[in-house]
């Protein structure tokens, strides 16, 4: 304390003769110090992201009220999936400490909606979905094609975990193409989905990893034609019904890829096998008419106005199983996107009337 410090104190003490009340302006500056550095701390914060893409409310809105409405609407033939997809999102996201990270592993054959779904969990929880800095998709074949680097792939994988939950603790890691994953690199992610409160000083609780496989797909169609054979209501299906079937399947995989005889299996780490159901002509259809108002939503204002024969068309570009019943969809909605484009190039469209949208 300096000299002029020392001649101010002593003097308020002399004149005061309750000094708790002399002082409490000086506390009061103090305070207003303090206050004015909080603002000085926040408004370097607000600016530093304004700059720069934070983890913030501003970049991870949580919109349950869309992905519900998106799930319904816009995924077909896919009751289990909206459901189970729904209920594990809003958990864990409402969940202030949740005790792991959410892991979703999705199975079924080509098309029928894994990476679609992938899509929508990213649009309604990031401002910027798929692009945002804290979504990571991640291709088995692209990122990781060479067996002979595994141990390289192993250290690198693990470095960028680690680096980007560093960065945000809600971020999203997708797996592509799991099946094709050689199972010992899947190890490498088990840490990061266990029930540690931190590792390395760093929680990844709040993560969320999916993984994306074909895996399982052959027995989830088995026993959706078992289960359409007994006459039975598609919507009848539950996931306990297919579930455990699903993991038996992954289990014992053939080319012992991907979740075969994993640790995340071992350690009962995947929150939730969800299947995906072959798609019925049904829901072929709708995703045929949902794909030609999105091209051509300046002729079609909605999916009624679509003519009948113009999605009976390109139904009949595409394949379906088994031969003698035709019911499911062999690719899925996959191809339905080139299909319509390939049967839409010559038709007249009908001619809006002046003034209308």
């Amino acid at each position: 304390m300096n000299l002029k410090a020392v001649v101010w104190v002593t003097f308020l003490t002399a004149q005061c003769a309750f000094p708790i009340l002399c002082f409490g302006p000086v506390s009061g500056i103090a305070a207003g110090i303090a206050g004015i550095g909080s603002l000085i701390h926040v408004g370097i914060q607000t600016l530093k992201c304004r700059v720069m893409v934070c983890c913030d409310k501003s970049q991870i809105h949580l919109d349950f009220d869309g992905l519900q409405r998106n799930l319904s609407h816009k995924l077909h033939g896919q009751h289990l999936v909206q459901k189970a997809v729904l209920g594990h999102i809003k958990g864990h996201f409402d969940s202030i400490d949740p005790h792991k990270a959410l892991v979703l592993s999705f199975h079924g054959l080509t098309g029928v909606g894994k990476n679609f779904v992938s899509r929508i969990i990213a649009d309604n929880l990031y401002k910027d979905g798929f692009h945002s800095p804290f979504v990571h998709l991640i291709s088995a074949t692209k990122e990781f094609p060479h067996e002979g680097m595994l141990p390289f792939y192993k250290d690198n994988l693990k470095r960028w975990i680690e680096g980007n939950v560093t960065k945000c603790e809600r971020s999203m890691f997708i797996f592509d193409e799991v099946d094709k994953l050689p199972s010992s690199l899947l190890d490498v992610i088990k840490p990061y989905t266990d029930h540690y409160e931190h590792l390395g000083g760093v929680s990844y609780r709040k993560a969320v990893f999916i993984f994306l496989s074909n895996a399982g797909g052959t027995e989830i169609g088995r026993l959706a034609f078992e289960h359409w054979q007994s006459g039975k209501k598609r919507e009848d299906l539950r996931l306990s019904d297919i579930e455990n079937s699903i993991m038996l399947s992954v289990i014992n995989a053939d080319n012992h890829n991907g979740l075969y005889h994993s640790q995340l299996i071992s350690n009962h780490l995947i929150t939730s096998f969800i299947p995906f159901l072959p798609l019925e002509k049904e829901h072929v259809r709708a995703c045929i008419t949902d794909d030609i108002v999105k091209k051509y939503r300046w002729h079609f204002r909605n999916r009624h106005e679509v003519p009948e024969e113009y999605v009976d068309e390109v139904i009949q570009e595409l394949n379906f199983y088994p031969a003698a019943e035709q019911i499911f969809s062999v690719t899925g909605c996959k191809r339905v996107s080139e299909k319509v484009d390939f049967v839409m190039i010559d038709k007249v469209l009908p001619k809006r009337k002046s003034g209308e949208l």
